[in-house]
C-alpha cells in the first residue's frame, strides 16, 4: 500500500504556476468500450424517503464479494443534471463514471458499496444559469446524505472510508455535500463542477479533494474551481490538489477509466475517528 500511494503522490506532482495544480496534455479521449455492456441492472434497485418527505430512487453496487467480518468503502457517486428524474435508470445509463464501477476488473481491484442516488430535480443550483461561478445546494442534496447514513447504518461499511464523487451538476454536488456534511466524507473527487462559495474554504481544509477538471469547459468554467483550490490552500488546506486537462471541453477526461491511479489514492484515504 506505501508503494501505490507513492506511486499516486509522483502521479499528482508537477504543477502549473498555480500551487497544488497540475497540467495534463495529450489525454486520449474516454474509452467507453468496457462499460458498454453494463446497465443499471448490474446495481441493486432501491427507494428513500427521507425525513423531509423526499423520495429518492437510488442504485446500490455491492462488492463482488462480501467477507464476514470485513467492511468496505463506500462510494457516493452523483449523477449529471441529464440524468434527473426518477425512473432509477438514468443515472447509472447516461453517467458513464457511475456505470464504469461495475466493470469487472475496476469491481475485483476496488471491492466497495457505491450507491447512486438520482435526484428528481437539481442537487446543486448555480448564481448564474448561463456564466456559473459559484453552487448552492439544492434541498433535494440532504435527502441524498441522509440516505448515504442510512446505507452505513445497513450495510457492512467501513464509515471512516465514505468518498464523494461526480462529474458536471454532480461534481457541484460534490463539493457542497463536504460542506453540507464535513465529518462524513474522507475524500472526495469533483469531476467538472462548480465550486460553492470560496467565502467557505476553511472548511474544507481538512478534506482530501483532487478535482478533475478541463480548461476548455464553457458549460462550467474552470474558474470556480481553480479560485476554490487556491482559497482551500489559502488557509492552510494542503491536501487539495488539481489536474487541469489541456484542450478539454465539458467531458469526462480519458484517465478517468479504469483510472486505478485515482482510485488508489481515493482508497488510501482515511477519515479520523
Amino acid at each position: 500500500m506505501r508503494f501505490v500511494v507513492l506511486a499516486c503522490v509522483a502521479l499528482l506532482a508537477g504543477c502549473t504556476g498555480n500551487a497544488g495544480e497540475t497540467l495534463v496534455r495529450g489525454t486520449p479521449p474516454l474509452d467507453r468500450s468496457p462499460a458498454a455492456a453494463l446497465s443499471a441492472d448490474d446495481f441493486a434497485a432501491g427507494t428513500f424517503t427521507a425525513s423531509d418527505g423526499t423520495t429518492l430512487p437510488y442504485r446500490l453496487l455491492a462488492p463482488a464479494r462480501i467477507e464476514p467480518g470485513r467492511r468496505y468503502p463506500l462510494v457516493v457517486q452523483f449523477h449529471g443534471s441529464g440524468a434527473i428524474g426518477n425512473d432509477n435508470r438514468a443515472q447509472i445509463e447516461l453517467d458513464f463514471a457511475a456505470r464504469a464501477w461495475a466493470i469487472p476488473t475496476i469491481r475485483a481491484r476496488h471491492p466497495a458499496f457505491v450507491l447512486v442516488p438520482q435526484f428528481p430535480v437539481r442537487s446543486a443550483n448555480y448564481d448564474d444559469p448561463v456564466a456559473p461561478r459559484s453552487a448552492i445546494a439544492a434541498p433535494a442534496l440532504s435527502a441524498a446524505l441522509e440516505l448515504v447514513d442510512a446505507v452505513i447504518a445497513q450495510q457492512p461499511v467501513d464509515p471512516a472510508r465514505v468518498y464523494a464523487s461526480g462529474f458536471s451538476m454532480g461534481g457541484s454536488a460534490t463539493w457542497l455535500s463536504l460542506l453540507a456534511r464535513p465529518d462524513l466524507f474522507a475524500a472526495a473527487l469533483p469531476i467538472s463542477g462548480i465550486a460553492p462559495d470560496r467565502a467557505r474554504a476553511n472548511a474544507l481544509k481538512h478534506i482530501p479533494i483532487l478535482v478533475l477538471h478541463g480548461d476548455a469547459d464553457t458549460e462550467n468554467p474552470i474558474d470556480a474551481d481553480r479560485e476554490m483550490v487556491a482559497a482551500i490552500r489559502a488557509v492552510g488546506g494542503r491536501q487539495v490538489r488539481m489536474r487541469t486537462y489541456a484542450g478539454l471541453a465539458h467531458l469526462p477526461p480519458g484517465d478517468l477509466v479504469p483510472g486505478d491511479w485515482w482510485r488508489d489514492w481515493l482508497f488510501a484515504q482515511h477519515r479520523d475517528p
